[in-house]
């Protein structure tokens, strides 16, 4: 079913730059409020927290800068992430637990422990990963609100 507008609760874009660490965890620590404002349930807030953080800080280590995108229906949020980089070569080993791209200044600061993707994709109900060399990323969560 295609989703209208007049459906929407609460939508948002923010951009994440380049190596921002001092700003990590600003736009899902912003989500996490709205949605408890709107009354989401607990668990999903902080699933939604998490997997969004986890792409917060993705999009500082890994790309030029990108978007993070919250759709908010009253069934469903939706939670999409673009950059532009260099995009991800081999996303099944990316997808796996502790691998890891990070630079080491990165890994000094307590980043890049190869946790971010898995995270991702554990905490979201659906997820949805496309990638090109060369040009950027794509990541597409979705989060159910009724059980």
């Amino acid at each position: 079913m295609e989703r209208t507008e007049k459906e929407t609760t609460y939508q948002e874009t923010r951009r994440v730059q380049k190596g921002d660490f001092a700003a990590a965890g600003q736009i899902s620590a912003s989500y996490k409020n709205m949605l408890k404002r709107l009354g989401v349930d607990s668990k999903v807030v902080r699933r939604l927290a998490i997997a969004s953080y986890e792409a917060e800080i993705n999009l500082a280590i890994h790309t030029l800068g990108g978007s993070m995108t919250i759709i908010v229906y009253p069934d469903h949020i939706f939670l999409v992430v673009e950059d532009t980089g260099p995009g991800i070569a081999d996303i099944a080993l990316a997808m796996q637990e502790g691998y890891s791209t990070a630079p080491e200044e990165v890994r000094m600061l307590g980043f890049g422990a190869g946790m971010g993707l898995p995270n991702m994709k554990r905490c979201s109900d659906t997820f949805e990963i496309t990638s090109e060399l060369g040009s950027g990323t794509t990541i597409r969560m979705g989060f159910n609100l009724l059980n």
